[in-house]
């Protein structure tokens, strides 16, 4: 007979795997035995992946749940096993991704006693999880065993139900851990029916949907598609932005800024039109809609938080407050589809065809003065390398983006494109931690080619998230940016007010060789030499091979600073050449 311990563990998981789960990421140790016996028992309806190091584990379980939209358990030993799950519930809960966060503890009679490998672990995640649970130590009493499956089946529905996150289940276990005996699943007979929890999706309110309507009709109008870990409807919101007259201004997380869907209203280079002042004082909306995240942009942030008398409606389908900058007059509880297809059904007239127009003769000159800007360039440059990922990556492929410098250069370079590419990152804490992790994760769950831009602090912070990448045969491309530092940070006025110190405590050089940490985890690597013509053939052959590759683009930072000014302000020239040609948009 099973340990009652197993008995309870057995009925959580069998319901677990009812409720949809079917990824757990386990971290090896000895309390968590139970659980480990449970998810890898013969016939186990989960797959089941291996990691040494539970905050790494926790952010490939990230990666998993952003890839498949589905809840991901990450399972550890007690004590300070249990803390490292911290950074990736704080991401999950920002980015709304949801996770099951199961961490074993010593029974109630071994806490604050000085008990070996023990810390509090009752609520120890706080406000990053939206549930947490101290189960009761099971004894096999068939009350404990329903309440191990009740809370099983009310976990994996709140971890989708929106805003989507983390939920912590803490499992007090008792010695012997395990009793000699083979664990097998529960007898057919014995088993009860899953538990249903049906979840439900917010719909909007009729009356508000014809008041925004009303509000919306004629007016000079732009659409935000912003970050959005579950991605948007772009189909919903293509349509409405036609039947507005609105331009559609797209962040690279959106999802909206690749795909088959209609790209003709799509705008991809807004970060470099908010630096136009020429272009900011003829483009200012009077109406702003957004869906999704605040976008990655701060130029562009910076300058609607400017404006006087805007009208900046949220549409959120959990009724979250994600609008830092408090220039939000109405948050919208509704889901994003739904909402598009009430407004569509209820809009007005649309604006006069100039102001969309005005945005895109503006977006297309833009556009092709940054990448003239680009082209003529004999020497590496950091905004060079989210061209190659568009250039080279396929239909299909997932491009996972570092935070710091690699998404603003998305943001800022990556261009349209008429192919299925989608692009995930860790906008929730913004954070540099746990990246490799999670693009690790995801291409354990992608069906097509998986790449990661990264820079050099983001990658060596996180290289233990390489391991299950040899250990799994996963195939990831990682093209890395090395500067030789925190190269945003020479961006910023610490580079000039606190130069004296800058390179010791912002700059931070470190001189590290990467090909060594690559070695060890059994891939390939290759410094790109020369311009950003010269990368596309070697990079092409990386993500064709199975494995791991990386590549290593060298950069020096107070250079890449001149690079990008140089770069935007040929844009802004084009821009500003563009407006005098354009006819002017009534007030």
């Amino acid at each position: 007979m099973p340990a009652p311990a197993d008995t309870a563990v057995n009925a959580f998981l069998a319901q677990l795997a009812a409720s949809g789960v079917c990824d757990a990421v386990i971290a090896p140790g000895s309390r968590n035995t139970p659980l480990t016996l449970g998810l890898t028992r013969p016939g186990t309806p989960f797959r089941t992946w291996l990691h040494l190091d539970e905050r790494s584990a926790a952010y490939f379980a990230l990666g998993l749940a952003r890839q498949t939209g589905r809840p991901v358990a990450v399972v550890c030993t007690s004590g300070t096993a249990a803390a490292n799950l911290l950074p990736a519930a704080v991401e999950a809960t920002l980015s709304r991704v949801p996770l099951l966060l199961l961490t074993a503890d010593r029974p109630p009679e071994l806490r604050d006693v000085g008990a070996a490998q023990t810390i509090d672990q009752v609520r120890m995640f706080g406000s990053h999880a939206k549930w947490a649970v101290d189960l009761p130590v099971s004894d096999g009493d068939p009350a404990t065993i329903r309440a191990a499956r009740v809370t099983a089946a009310r976990a994996a529905a709140l971890a989708l139900q929106a805003p989507a996150g983390p939920v912590h289940l803490n499992f007090p276990f008792r010695e012997p851990l395990v009793d000699g005996s083979p664990l097998g699943p529960l007898p057919a007979d014995d088993e009860p029916a899953p538990i249903e929890v049906p979840g439900s999706t917010a719909q909007p309110d009729a009356e508000t949907v014809a008041r925004l309507a009303a509000g919306f009709a004629g007016k000079r109008g732009l659409i935000l598609a912003g970050p959005e870990s579950r991605g948007l409807p772009v189909e919903g919101i293509t349509a409405l932005a036609g039947a507005l007259g609105w331009p559609v201004v797209a962040d690279p997380l959106s999802g909206l800024r690749a795909g088959t869907h209609r790209l003709d209203a799509v705008i991809e280079t807004a970060d470099a039109l908010a630096r136009v002042p020429e272009f900011t004082a003829r483009a200012a909306p009077e109406v702003v809609l957004r869906f999704g995240a605040q976008p990655t942009s701060k130029p562009l942030n910076q300058w609607l938080a400017s404006l006087e008398g805007l009208r900046y409606v949220v549409v959120d389908p959990a009724g979250g407050w994600r609008e830092p900058d408090g220039i939000a007059t109405a948050v919208v509880r509704s889901d994003e589809a739904a909402f598009c297809h009430a407004l569509l059904a209820a809009a007005g007239a649309p604006a006069e065809p100039a102001w969309r127009a005005l945005w895109l003769h503006a977006n297309a000159a833009a556009r092709e003065a940054l990448a003239d800007a680009i082209e003529v360039l004999d020497e590496p440059f950091e905004g060079e390398a989210p061209r190659l990922l568009a250039q080279v990556l396929p239909a299909g492929a997932t491009l996972v983006v570092g935070n710091s410098m690699p998404v603003r250069d998305v943001d800022s370079f990556f261009p349209l494109l008429d192919r299925d590419i989608r692009i995930l990152g860790t906008r929730g804490a913004s954070g540099i931690d746990g990246v490799v992790s999670t693009a690790a994760g995801a291409a354990a769950a992608a069906e097509g080619p998986v790449a990661l831009l990264i820079g050099d602090l983001s990658f060596f912070h996180d290289l233990n998230g390489l391991w299950p990448v040899g250990n799994y045969n996963l195939d990831l491309t990682v093209l890395l940016v090395n500067n030789d530092g925190g190269g945003i940070f020479n961006f910023l006025p610490q580079r000039e007010a606190a130069a004296d110190r800058f390179q010791a405590w912002w700059g931070t050089p470190h001189a590290l060789e990467f090909r060594h940490a690559v070695a060890l985890h059994h891939g390939r690597h290759v410094v790109l030499e020369g311009d950003g013509k010269t990368w596309g053939a070697p990079f092409a052959d990386a993500l064709a091979r199975p494995g791991l590759d990386v590549l290593e683009i060298r950069t020096e930072r107070d250079r890449n600073v001149a690079l990008h000014r140089q770069v935007w302000e040929r844009a802004a020239q084009a821009v500003r050449e563009a407006l005098a040609a354009a006819p002017a948009v009534q007030a």
